[in-house]
């Protein structure tokens, strides 16, 4: 191991946790030893040990110390040993555990040769890492957010405070503390999200509130709109209508080329080259090379830390793209986690443990740079935050209908809370945060069958997990991340949590909630309004309505939703805020429907017979040519699904004026109470 390149790229906001390296020191005859460290990094090296006292005989062993490790030390097999003699006594593996070592002194082990006869020597110096503390606290304050973040917050805020300045025509300058912070938050739909945000976008552009947004968050098919706008450093400041151009001109192409022999031959060619450079590579990278092949003319080189060019200056918000990690033999019911993806770090909230965008994909263990593999290609990231092809059948299943009980309930073990049982004596809790007491009955085998075929998801994003070797056992229901965040069945067992697998199973977060608040909820960023736009098919309130029951259940600052009456006869736009509770967001969702827009081609000014076809768009019809598995538009309906986005938002400026106003006023009357 290049013991330099071990102390880069730490994974951040995470300990230096306790360790233990491990040289080989030996002078005995050149016969290769197999030594093997269970839970390492490493995990076996063949040594050949020298003559040599240092130096050139050295191997090194990275753990937790805390997993109690082994150590087993064993030779090949020899193929002049007589399987009858006596020595074939002697060929059986060394093993002594290592949680009991002391720490920071030489520890001499005898291991006996079957092929020579003699006795060789292990020598093991445990070398004391950190204070032993697992996972530190997280303090859920500006601190959170990486150095570039905040930096880039500064500047972006100088942007909004003229913007909003001039959007709502006040006479004086906004101080720093009473900018309130606005994020765009665009929900999945494949196709249909990239063309409608397109729309949303330039209708923001023209009302100049584009330029009062710090953030962008997105998923699925939205995050093809963000990818390629964020090409080019200043795309907020141009007119969006090229870029729709070039939009609508791959969108109506023909996406059959893509799969000609020849260039599924270039497919195959540069997988195998991913391979090579360390990826575990899935049906989800070809998705993302046909994606980038139906929506660009070429090969694309840029990469997600490349939009960075994008905020140097704060002159673009902030995109954040959002995933979710999952398990490979669980339904999604039971565990998920935000994963989220930004041009300055990835990482997961949950657990505050973050690093560098470039770093993503590379090996980390015990929160240490292990092995850096060359950041992917943005194809390759479309591909997986839009990965449609990564259901399993309980999922399909779930989304599918209405009751899923019966499945669900024959596919988990089941978990008894023993607290309140009769015959056993009382348990005193004094502390908040312990772990409820809980009885486990592992499945039956006819469950686990169950669960083995509806559980198994043949295609799924696998990267390796930059959290692997982290102890998350030790004082983590303290961490303030981990409890906010803690909503699925397996957040109490640590052993069974994200830092115990090699890889990260990563999907598209529609298969949860197709939303993108997650990220703009931490509280360290603190969203004062959230322009929601909305693209899924279906249930234009569906998304709404599971992200305030998810919000209730984790005791999230948010709204109550109140649209059931709506939800038959939904207007183009709502303003939603809780004036009881400050702390909450301002939202002003707009569903994506065609009301007015079928008889006014844009605000106030009404459609001549003729025109009457043109606002006609039947978005989610059983012939609608808006489907989410279609990739190919006519231009005809290209152009209608941008126009009646773009008129959805410039016919409610109205509203979208008063969210800022509101959203202005409750930050100063927060700048103005004491802390």
């Amino acid at each position: 191991m290049n013991r330099e390149e071990g102390r880069e790229g730490a994974v951040r906001k995470g300990p230096f946790l306790e360790g233990t390296s491990l040289p080989w020191d030996s002078r005995v005859p050149q016969k290769d030893f197999l030594v093997t460290v269970t839970e390492s990094f490493e995990h076996t090296q063949r040594i050949s040990p020298g003559l040599e006292p240092c130096g050139s005989n050295l191997a090194y062993f990275q753990y937790p110390k805390h997993f109690q490790p082994e150590v087993h030390v064993e030779l090949p097999k020899s193929p002049w040993i007589c399987e009858l003699c006596c020595c074939a006594r002697q060929k059986d593996p060394v093993c002594q555990s290592l949680h009991c070592l002391p720490d920071g002194e030489a520890v001499t082990l005898p291991v006996v040769s079957a092929w020579v006869w003699e006795a060789a020597q292990l020598s093991l110096e445990l070398l004391r890492q950190g204070d032993g503390r697992a996972w530190g606290a997280v303090e859920e304050d500006d601190s959170c957010l990486c150095q570039a973040e905040l930096e880039f917050l500064q500047k972006r805020r100088v942007v909004v405070a003229q913007a909003l300045k001039e959007v709502l025509q006040l006479e004086e300058d906004l101080r720093a503390d009473e900018v309130p912070l606005i994020a765009i938050m665009a929900t999945g739909g494949g196709t249909r999200s990239m063309t409608a945000m397109y729309g949303h976008l330039l209708a923001l552009q023209k009302l100049n509130i584009l330029n009062c947004a710090s953030y962008i968050t997105g998923l699925s098919g939205a995050t093809w709109t963000m990818a390629t706008l964020y090409r080019d450093p200043d795309w907020s400041s141009k007119n969006l209508e090229h870029a729709i151009f070039e939009a609508r001109r791959h969108a109506v192409k023909d996406k059959m080329p893509a799969l000609f022999p020849d260039q599924l031959l270039k497919f195959q060619e540069e997988l195998q080259q991913r391979r090579q450079e360390g990826y575990k590579v899935t049906f989800t990278d070809f998705w993302g090379l046909l994606i980038e092949a139906c929506l660009g003319d070429e090969r694309n080189e840029c990469k997600l830390s490349d939009q960075r060019a994008a905020l140097c200056q704060g002159q673009n918000p902030l995109p954040i793209y959002l995933t979710i990690n999952v398990k490979d033999d669980v339904s999604n019911q039971d565990f998920r986690e935000w994963f989220e993806f930004s041009p300055y770090e990835v990482g997961m909230q949950k657990y505050g443990a973050f690093i560098p965008t470039e770093l993503f994909g590379s090996e980390f263990f015990m929160g240490r740079l292990m092995k850096r593999i060359p950041e992917s290609r943005m194809c390759y990231m479309l591909g997986l935050w839009s990965s449609i092809f990564s259901l399993n059948l309980l999922d399909a299943w779930n989304l599918s209908h209405t009751s899923e009980e019966f499945f669900h309930k024959w596919t988990r073990d089941r978990v008894h809370d023993i607290e309140d049982e009769p015959l056993l004596p009382e348990i005193p809790k004094c502390d908040a945060n312990v772990l409820d007491t809980t009885v486990v009955t592992p499945a039956s085998w006819l469950s686990n069958t169950f669960r083995d075929i509806l559980t198994h998801r043949a295609f799924v994003s696998k990267f390796h997990n930059f959290l692997l070797g982290l102890q998350l056992h030790a004082d983590y229901l303290q961490n303030s991340q981990f409890s906010m965040w803690k909503d699925t069945v397996l957040d109490g067992f640590p052993n069974q949590l994200t830092a115990s697998v090699k890889h990260l199973c990563l999907l598209d977060t529609a298969f949860f909630v197709n939303s993108s608040y997650a990220p703009l909820l931490r509280p360290e960023r603190k969203a004062d309004l959230i322009i929601h736009l909305n693209y899924c098919a279906g249930s234009q309130t569906k998304p709404m309505k599971q992200t305030c029951e998810y919000c209730t259940v984790q005791n999230i600052p948010f709204l109550k939703y109140e649209l059931q009456q709506e939800e038959d006869n939904l207007k183009e736009c709502y303003l939603l805020e809780n004036s009881q509770e400050p702390d909450t967001p301002i939202v002003t969702f707009f569903p994506l429907i065609c009301d007015t827009f079928q008889n006014y081609k844009a605000p106030g000014v009404e459609r001549s017979p003729e025109e009457l076809e043109q606002g006609q768009v039947d978005i989610y019809g059983p012939k609608t040519p808006y489907a989410t598995k279609e990739l190919t538009y006519t231009e005809a309906a290209f152009n209608k699904l941008v126009k009646l986005s773009e008129y959805n938002i410039l016919n409610n400026k109205d509203k979208l004026l008063q969210a800022l106003r509101l959203a202005v006023e409750r930050k100063r009357q927060k700048s103005q109470c004491p802390p």
